[in-house]
């Protein structure tokens, strides 16, 4: 800790603050006035056209929240919804929410392993999935599992998940319940979601946020838009549901103001510009590698985009290469982009271009939002830096978790005793308030906008019979942004591939975490305190890239 005689340079946004309500939970806070919007569509799915209004979001989140504490849900029991995006999910989320309970967002890609090892972590009372995943992944977890969509209106649904709760039965059935079945006092203290994340090290860990959390991060995010906007945008709901840019960032975010969301479970070029020119989509939150789609992809010249009323896409998750930017703007003139950073343990964005009257500049990640303090500090002194001077990126807001879920030693090493939330990536702020993102201190991997803890793979590589050491870190890559990579030191006399290595890997973990290259070695490099030397064998394998590797597919 540095002396108190040092200068603290502590940065502000440029915007002024805003009021942040404090009598109302997150539910609340987005369904206000829905009863005004009633008949207006909330949701719609791209490919089915099932679609929800105001009136039936609001209407089913609160009977959603009375199924569940008929079912015994109390104030702080988690529920984890293992669901792909569709528009019943934010209902799902919001009723667990109004319901007092703690909304757990789980990938519905992840292995029955990996599944169940959130619930346990989380100590889950329910599970929400759908009949395939349950037949496939769910039906063995210990807990009850309420099974959304096909409800059971025939046999053979009702003979592949006997023992599920059917989601059609369990809402008709609390419309028969007391008066009011939701009996406990929600505060804004109280836990509303559980999101899983990586933070700077280790693996997938629960990041507790409050309804306070969110609220504020709402209120910082959409501080910009104006009444003039309220029922006007239309956005893409694409981005997981169960990652918090989905649930809040666009969810949550869309349905405070009245807008649509358009809402894809998967990427697929066609269907994508399909979406946008059909629903009028005037506003997409995508990742880097969805832009470097629609630039390549000739799939997107076979439709007339001037039908498009796309005004603006925002991207976050991952760094926007310079190159795909200028592509990008070339290809779809007056689509302005805005890039966006944040993370789950602050609630979703902090930084952003989204101020229309503050022009942030190219290539940075916009500006700070309002109500949130940002400093940069050394990562070997904690001495705080001015302007133009990179740092550890730290930021201080009402919006910072309330810590990781039964592990307080990870969330001290997250957040010090000033409050500040220590986010692992360097930077640096300008004289005009401008954030420029330039590397990091995490060895988390993002391919395709997914996080992927390279401590996890070691572990699985390390679980073979044959692997005396390994190291996985990533490299950068055109399409995926990055891709996970081994350094694997085989035992004596060991006969296995890099190929076979690669598929022990993938036959424990869900396909975004595979490994796309394996190189064998004759050591794993590490420092005297015995930590891996990541960036030395980084560099190694991509100077021989093409000889000693191989690469498996993107």
């Amino acid at each position: 800790m540095h002396p108190p005689s040092v200068k603290e340079h502590i940065f502000k946004s440029n915007s002024p603050a805003v009021s942040v309500p404090e009598d109302t939970t997150l539910p609340d806070f987005v369904l206000r006035d829905s009863e005004r919007f009633s008949d207006k569509v909330a949701l719609v799915e791209a490919m089915t056209g099932t679609t929800l209004t105001y009136g039936e979001v609001a209407r089913d989140t609160r009977r959603f929240a009375k199924a569940l504490r008929s079912l015994g849900l109390r104030k702080g029991h988690v529920v984890v919804v293992l669901l792909p995006n569709s528009a019943i999910y934010p209902v799902v989320a919001l009723g667990i929410m109004a319901a007092g309970g703690v909304f757990s967002g789980a990938n519905p890609l992840a292995l029955a392993s990996e599944i169940s090892k959130q619930v346990v972590d989380s100590s889950a009372k329910i599970l929400v999935t759908n009949g395939f995943t349950y037949e496939n992944k769910a039906k063995d977890l210990g807990i009850p599992v309420i099974v959304v969509g096909d409800d059971g209106d025939n046999t053979a649904e009702q003979e592949r998940a006997p023992n599920a709760i059917r989601w059609r039965e369990l809402l008709e059935a609390s419309d028969h319940a007391g008066a009011n079945a939701v009996d406990e006092e929600v505060t804004q203290s109280d836990l509303c979601a559980l999101p899983y994340s990586s933070g700077t090290t280790g693996t997938a860990k629960g990041v507790m946020l409050t309804h306070r959390n969110l609220v504020s991060s709402l209120c910082s995010t959409l501080s910009n838009v104006g009444p003039e906007m309220v029922g006007q945008v239309t956005t893409l709901g694409l981005m997981p549901f169960f990652h918090i840019y989905g649930t809040t960032g666009i969810c949550c975010a869309t349905l405070r103001n009245k807008g649509k969301v358009v809402v894809m479970a998967r990427f697929e070029p066609r269907l994508f510009m399909h979406a946008l020119i059909a629903h009028e989509v005037t506003f997409a939150p995508i990742v880097p590698p969805i832009m470097l789609a629609m630039v390549n992809s000739p799939v997107i010249d076979e439709f007339d985009r001037s039908g498009l009323k796309l005004k603006s896409v925002m991207t976050a998750a991952a760094p926007l290469a310079p190159q795909l930017l200028a592509a990008f703007e070339a290809k779809f003139p007056g689509v302005v982009v805005q890039e966006a950073y944040g993370l789950t343990e602050h609630s979703c964005i902090t930084l952003t271009h989204g101020d229309p009257t503050q022009i942030a500049k190219k290539n940075s990640v916009g500006r700070i939002l309002p109500n949130m303090e940002v400093k940069f500090i050394d990562p070997e002194t904690g001495v705080s830096l001015p302007t133009n001077t990179p740092g550890e990126l730290c930021v201080r807001s009402q919006s910072v978790m309330q810590g990781y879920y039964k592990n307080r030693e990870e969330t001290e090493r997250m957040i010090d005793q000033q409050g500040w939330l220590h986010t692992g990536d360097i930077g640096y702020i300008d004289e005009d308030g401008d954030v420029f993102i330039v590397d990091r201190i995490k060895e988390l991997i993002k391919y395709k906008g997914f996080q992927v803890a390279p401590a996890e793979l070691e572990a699985i590589l390390l679980s073979h019979p044959s692997v005396q050491d390994a190291a996985v870190f990533g490299i950068a890559e055109e399409e995926a942004g990055e891709i996970p990579v081994a350094c694997v030191v085989m035992k004596a006399n060991a006969g296995e591939s890099e190929e076979d290595i690669m598929n022990h890997v993938a036959s424990n973990v869900a396909s975004y975490k595979r490994l796309r290259m394996v190189c064998f070695v004759d050591t794993i490099p590490k420092s005297q305190s015995g930590k891996i030397m990541r960036r030395l064998l980084r560099d190694t394998v991509i100077k021989k890239e093409g000889s000693s590797t191989k690469l498996n597919g993107q």
